[in-house]
């Protein structure tokens, strides 16, 4: 585990994906796959030394199915048992367990997520701040 000085970013994938209108509703996990491949493209070029969780939940999980492991390109992907939102807020509260000082970014624009993971110390920002730094 990174040591608290290292940022988390933890990303509601489904949230994320569908702040976009680009038809994403007719393959949530082809979607789910390249937000994953334009997520750990960018923070290679850019350097970023963060810690990123992309969560995915209901179809989108199928995005890291066939042989793509949990790991992808720096990336740890969470596939959410049952609601994505419980899922982020679980990887928020283990981190603010394990660091309490550790810095942690929560790229949602899920008004209840934001509460809950603001309650907890997260810093919530809206999906236009991932897509200011991706190419998707």
């Amino acid at each position: 585990m990174p040591g608290s000085g290292v940022r988390l970013i933890v990303v509601d994938a489904a949230n994320v994906i569908g702040s976009r209108p680009d038809g994403w509703w007719r393959d949530r996990s082809g979607a789910a796959r390249r937000l994953l491949m334009a997520v750990a493209e960018a923070w290679e070029r850019l350097g970023r030394s963060d810690e990123v969780v992309v969560v995915l939940e209901g179809a989108a999980k199928a995005a890291i199915a066939g042989g793509v492991g949990p790991e992808l390109d720096g990336l740890r992907v969470v596939r959410a048992a049952g609601s994505g939102d419980d899922a982020i807020v679980a990887v928020v509260a283990a981190a603010v367990g394990a660091a309490e000082d550790r810095p942690i970014t929560v790229v949602t624009a899920d008004r209840g997520l934001r509460d809950r993971v603001e309650a907890l110390g997260a810093r919530v920002v809206g999906p236009r701040w991932l897509m200011d730094r991706i190419e998707v």
